[in-house]
């Protein structure tokens, strides 16, 4: 179990054995296999001194909020991070705009969720560091793909302060038939409690009232991830 606050070591690129390390991993799995920290890892090459790249890309996304955050951060802003010169910010700025790019023009492409661990790998680097908890719906078309990522609620996630109508309102305005909810848990331990089940429960309804299939709820810690649906805790 994590400590709540407290970032966890990731070792430096060299300290990983070699068929562990980003790159030697994209080329045996493909780039799809990674995590977005490790895609990161590789656009910046090296971290500050004495930091590991994964842990300041672990960071990053952290603190931005994910990739659309990194993406509306300016050139500026991101400078100031520790660990970013303008070399390294430049990259990232280039780099996130070819994957806009690419998005606008050949939409079919979008990432697909199959499995849990697919939305693991999307969230889990950057809401495994969050400080407190946050509520995410990844929002999918008729084909499972990933239309965006929103956040919902940042603080304590309890069924005192979730409004149903307020997590639905993008997902009806985008008119998107199914999503995913994924929050976390700062103490690092995934395990759901009797509170996640009951706010599981009502999500899953109000998805049924509004004709969006909620197909999982995912909680994530430190390293680990529970995935609700495959339980059978909160789903019919």
């Amino acid at each position: 179990m994590g400590t709540p606050g407290v970032v966890e070591y990731q070792p430096l690129i060299r300290e990983l054995p070699a068929q562990e390390r980003p790159r030697e991993r994209l080329k045996k799995y493909g780039a799809a296999s990674l995590s977005n920290a490790e895609l990161l890892a590789i656009i910046l090459r090296t971290g500050a001194a004495s930091e590991s790249v994964l842990n300041l890309s672990a960071k990053l996304l952290a603190r931005f909020g994910g990739l659309s955050g990194l993406a509306k951060a300016g050139f500026g802003e991101l400078c100031t991070e520790r660990g970013l010169a303008e070399a390294k910010a430049a990259q990232l700025k280039a780099a996130l705009e070819l994957g806009r790019r690419l998005l606008s023009t050949q939409p079919e492409e979008r990432l697909a969720v199959r499995s849990p661990a697919d939305v693991a790998n999307l969230l889990q680097a950057e809401m495994s560091l969050l400080e407190q908890e946050e509520l995410r719906l990844v929002l999918l078309n008729t084909k499972n793909q990933v239309l965006a990522i929103s956040q919902v609620y940042k603080g304590s996630v309890n069924t005192s302060l979730i409004r149903v109508s307020e997590l639905f309102r993008e997902a009806v305005r985008e008119n998107c038939p199914a999503l995913v909810v994924v929050h976390n848990h700062p103490s690092g331990d995934p395990t759901p409690s009797p509170e996640d089940i009951k706010i599981t429960e009502q999500i899953v309804k109000a998805g049924k009232l509004l004709d969006i299939e909620v197909l999982d709820h995912l909680i994530i810690g430190h390293q680990r991830y529970v995935s609700l649906k495959e339980r059978g805790l909160g789903f019919d």
